[in-house]
Parts: C-alpha cells; sequence; structure tokens
C-alpha cells in the first residue's frame, strides 16, 4: 500500500454509530458496467471478496451512465448501508451525492477511479491504480522502440470513456513521455469507451482516414482487440504492420500479446475486492487508513505473457 498515512475525517462520520446490531457489516457497491473483461473480473473479486470478509453486499450496475450510479447511491443512503464504495463512471459531478452520504454519516471508499472533488473530505479513500503512470509506461515503451530512428512515427489513440479518471489519465501520462521527440505525431485520438465494438468501429474509420498508421495506443486490452480484428480486416498484421500497446494485462489481451497480436501490455489489476473488504472493515473500525491505496503491477512483453499465461487469473 503506498501513501501518506492520514485520517481522512473526524470520529463523527466513521460510520460505526449506525452500525447493526449484529455486527455485520452492509456495502452499497455501485460499478460502472461490464463494459470489459477487467470490469467483469473486478466485480467478482469484489463479490467473492465481500462473502469471504463476511460483508452483506449491495451491488448494482450502472450500466456506464453516471445518473445510475447517483441514483444507487441515493438508494444506499436510504437504506443506511455502513459503508458505500463505488467506481465513478467519469470525475466530475459527484459533490452533491457525497455531500448526502456524510451528511447521513456513511462513509465513501473510491474504487479503481478517483473523482476531482476539491473537498477530499467526502471520501475516505481512494483504492486503485496509478493511471498517469500507466501511460507514462506505455509511452516510455514506445519511446525505447523507435531509438536511434528519425522517421516520423504516426500514432493512433484509442481512448477510454470519455472524462473517465482512466482515459484522462492514460492520455496525458502517454504524451507528457513522447512530447519530447517531434517525431512522434497523435494522428488520431478518439474515445472506444472501452469496449471491444467500438474498439474496432473506431480503428476502422482511423484506418479509412489515415494510410500510414505506425502505432495504435488503446486505453485497454478490449479496445485493442477490436482494433486487432479490423486491423486484420484491412488486410495489414498486427503487432508488425502497426505496433499496438494497451493497458490491463487480462487473458484475451495477454493471449493476443503471447501470440505477437500485441506488442506491450502495461498492468492493471482488477482484483481489488480483498483490499477493499479490508479497509471497509477499518474504516467502520475508526482506523487510520491511508488516503490512497495503490495497487502494484507490471507491465509485459510477449515472452512475459508466455510465461504469467498459465497462472493468470483474469
Amino acid at each position: 500500500m503506498v501513501g501518506t498515512l492520514s485520517a481522512c475525517g473526524g470520529e463523527s462520520d466513521a460510520g460505526s454509530g449506525d452500525k447493526k446490531d449484529d455486527g455485520k457489516i452492509t456495502m452499497g457497491f455501485a460499478q460502472v458496467g461490464a463494459e470489459s473483461g477487467w470490469r467483469t473480473a473486478n466485480t467478482k473479486s469484489i463479490q467473492e471478496a465481500a462473502t469471504a470478509a463476511g460483508i452483506d453486499l449491495k451491488f448494482s450496475d450502472a450500466q456506464q451512465k453516471q445518473e445510475n450510479q447517483i441514483k444507487a447511491i441515493r438508494s444506499y443512503i436510504a437504506q443506511k448501508v455502513d459503508i458505500i464504495a463505488f467506481s465513478p463512471v467519469v470525475e466530475s459531478g459527484w459533490d452533491t451525492v457525497l455531500k448526502e452520504a456524510k451528511d447521513a454519516k456513511i462513509p465513501v471508499i473510491l474504487t479503481d477511479r478517483a473523482v476531482d472533488s476539491k473537498d477530499t473530505s467526502l471520501y475516505k479513500t481512494f483504492i486503485g491504480s496509478d493511471f498517469v503512470l500507466e501511460g507514462k509506461k506505455a509511452g516510455e515503451w514506445l519511446v525505447k522502440e523507435y531509438t536511434g530512428k528519425t522517421d516520423t512515427v504516426n500514432i493512433v489513440e484509442l481512448q477510454g470513456t470519455t472524462g473517465s479518471a482512466p482515459a484522462n489519465d492514460r492520455k496525458s501520462g502517454f504524451a507528457d513521455v513522447i512530447k519530447a521527440d517531434p517525431k512522434f505525431k497523435v494522428i488520431a485520438s478518439q474515445t472506444g469507451d472501452f469496449t471491444r465494438a467500438k474498439g474496432k468501429e473506431v480503428m476502422e474509420a482511423f484506418l479509412k482516414a489515415n494510410p500510414k498508421i505506425d502505432v495504435l495506443y488503446a486505453h485497454n486490452d478490449d479496445m485493442g482487440l477490436g482494433a486487432i480484428e479490423a486491423i486484420v480486416a484491412a488486410g495489414k498484421k498486427p503487432g508488425v504492420d502497426i505496433k499496438i500497446i494497451t493497458v490491463d494485462a487480462v487473458k484475451d489481451g495477454m493471449t493476443a500479446l503471447a501470440d505477437g497480436k500485441i506488442n506491450y501490455i502495461v498492468e492493471c489489476s482488477p482484483l481489488l475486492g480483498p483490499q477493499l473488504m479490508d479497509l471497509a472493515k477499518k474504516v467502520i473500525a475508526g482506523e487510520t487508513i491511508p488516503q490512497r491505496v495503490l495497487t502494484e503491477e507490471t507491465a509485459f512483453t510477449p515472452e512475459q505473457a508466455k510465461a504469467a499465461l498459465p497462472n493468470r487469473k483474469y
């Protein structure tokens, strides 16, 4: 766990005051949706970890709509759950509902994605990845791959859901690294909504509009996998004619990496469930917790993917 230890709020909103007499913690969890293999693995991890920890989980699927998440959170407040956790669809627009939870003395944990609220007392902690670092890792691999070469490198980018923390941060981290070398040019950048179908559709448009594409940077594996279908259909060889970098390292992505269709994957682990339940128990008990808990992650080349695949859990 990485982060500065600090108390995130006083005892009055620790959440223990409204706990049920049976001592069992009830958590309301508002999930983004089921847009990718990563998200499905994330949901399974949370559900299984809640059962193992003896936590009563109330679960909702927002189908990638912020209004559905806000409705779910308000429902959890009305039900007087002990703690609320959610992975925000987008970064902005949460202050009002988070203030409602705080006023109800129900603590909130952000998972996987952050919010841009200036008032950090509205939530207890954030658990998840450093998306900027993921973007930087992708950019660093690209810079190393083209070291010593002077020809222009035309890059297309498949962004995640517009306004979401991973899309914003993976884009900025990548851009920060490649901007020092003018040979790297992002010639097209568009959202693929983190889905395989949209990734394919947008890549088809990229290929029609841009006769020379050297590199694809996709903000997740699923969009990259969809793009591979479009690249093959266009008569090009993924991983060779167009180098591909993605983020996540789910099993389908790792398989494509091992097969040479993807060149590099930056890991983003979805298995946050056990850490989330541990944090929830500490919050309810009034313990001091870090303001930010980062998951430990790596990155993979094709050779490393072959070695890791037999034991991959997602």
